[in-house]
């Protein structure tokens, strides 16, 4: 059987399972994920879940090393076997994803396999501490507050307010563009382009519908009509 992950948001960062497949080739399988979309991955937190499967402490240290060698924290490595448990904490990591999230600290989750091209609705407000990543397109049906963040691989639109932090084309595609009623976050990204408006003209700024995008090297916003 082929070597299969899949990847969803949590309110610690990313969770990787490891789905079917032998282990060498779920590693090499993580090592091209993270290293094709490294603009995504890079500076984030992971739990990796290898459901039953026995690692060795070399097994797990090389697990660790791949994601950590491209910028990517390993907090957590799950799975039910022992051997495994005891392996994982003689590395320092956590074996457990803590028990529940508190409401300001929610995860705002998918149920996407991480396949470029799909896209996802979300139907409600983003709070401050809430998050979400996927790999395709991003639609929301409200606002995405300061303090929450939105990673897309492909195209975000907001029919709302856009205040929080927000990514598309997060594998490095410049060609993606970000949407929104009010187009005022605190921090915007396209590709590997990266703006940060200033703070007077946040407060100050007439809401109006604006599209964002890359055009002769430099990131720019114009009426979204």
């Amino acid at each position: 059987m082929d070597a299969a992950i899949t990847i969803k948001g949590t309110r610690d960062g990313l969770l990787i399972t490891l789905e079917s497949g032998e282990l060498p080739e779920l590693l090499s399988e993580i090592r091209s994920l993270v290293e094709g979309r490294n603009t995504f991955f890079r500076g984030g937190k992971v739990a990796v879940e290898v459901q039953d499967r026995k690692l060795t402490i070399a097994e797990a240290g090389q697990l660790r090393r791949i994601l950590e060698s491209n910028g990517v924290q390993v907090w957590a490595i799950l799975g039910t076997d022992p051997d495994t448990r005891d392996v994982v904490e003689k590395l320092g990591m956590e074996t457990i994803l803590p028990a529940r999230p508190t409401p300001h600290a929610e995860a705002v989750t998918t149920d996407e396999s991480f396949i470029a091209g799909t896209g996802v609705l979300i139907r409600r407000t983003l709070r401050s501490g809430q998050s979400v990543y996927h790999a395709g397109h991003v639609v929301i049906l409200g606002d995405v507050n300061p303090g929450s963040e939105v990673i897309a691989g492909g195209d975000v639109i907001v029919w709302g307010r856009l205040r929080g932090t927000v990514h598309a084309g997060a594998g490095g595609d410049e060609e993606r563009c970000v949407c929104a009623l009010d187009l005022s976050p605190t921090q915007l990204r396209i590709g590997n382009y990266i703006a940060r408006p200033p703070e007077d003209r946040r407060r100050r700024r007439a809401a109006q519908p604006e599209r964002a995008f890359v055009s002769g090297g430099q990131l720019v916003a114009e009426k979204w009509k």
